[in-house]
């Protein structure tokens, strides 16, 4: 890049003949190519992408292509990796090299569990780590509860005139038409809900629901049409 940024001010003294025009400003024809591909301003008012065209040995389209399959270019990108990727000759490996044991002595060389199987030493060589990213592994606290009764207020409601709406239409219409035959089961339980409350009004027709609690008025309501209520667990 040295050489690049140097040749464009001296493009304003550009030879007589062009194919000379790299062994004067000493770097290499395709490095020249890609110079005279920028729109550098001359002393006569043109441009050095202008005279691209009088020499077509010189320069051709694929120039700048070229100019960065150049092996300098090339040793320049593969030089500059990914941000953050630690090069080879500084890695341990590297220092290790030449030593018999490459760190892991001479007895054990590098086999089985130096430091114990799964999570051994927890309270003892392992201790700092278990007390650093585990804090409260060992010991008890507090006192044990054996008939814990988890989310006993969690319980979601729903009334009668939405309880037809969770069957699909099509199976209102199939029951509507045959009001003679097996009487539809609602379970309101795999809709997410446990309890079913008094509110609304049933169509006249035999239904039945399931649910782990039911209000006295609902259940009064879904046998007075016929219906039943069964509890599930």
């Amino acid at each position: 890049m040295n050489k690049l940024a140097r040749a464009a001010p001296r493009l304003s003294h550009l030879p007589a003949s062009w194919a000379e025009l790299p062994v004067v400003l000493g770097i290499t024809r395709e490095i020249c190519a890609c110079v005279l591909s920028f729109p550098f301003p001359l002393r006569d008012g043109g441009s050095a992408s202008a005279l691209r065209g009088q020499n077509t040995a010189l320069t051709s389209e694929s120039a700048p292509i070229r100019a960065l399959n150049h092996p300098h270019h090339q040793h320049t990108l593969h030089r500059s990796g990914p941000r953050g990727v630690m090069p080879t000759k500084t890695r341990k490996t590297r220092k290790l090299r030449g030593h018999v044991s490459h760190g892991h002595g001479r007895v054990g060389k590098h086999r089985k569990h130096p430091g114990g199987r799964g999570n051994a030493g927890g309270m003892h060589h392992h201790r700092i780590n278990f007390d650093k990213y585990h804090p409260g592994y060992f010991g008890k606290v507090g006192m044990r509860h054996y008939h814990l009764k988890r989310n006993t207020v969690f319980c979601p409601t729903i009334n009668l005139d939405k309880l037809w709406t969770l069957l699909s239409e099509q199976t209102r219409l199939n029951h509507a038409k045959k009001p003679e035959g097996p009487a539809p089961i609602i379970d309101v339980v795999s809709a997410g809900y446990f309890k079913v409350l008094g509110k609304g009004k049933l169509p006249k027709q035999p239904v039945i629901v399931k649910a782990k609690f039911f209000s006295r008025r609902a259940e009064e309501k879904i046998k007075g049409v016929g219906g039943a209520c069964v509890l599930t667990a």
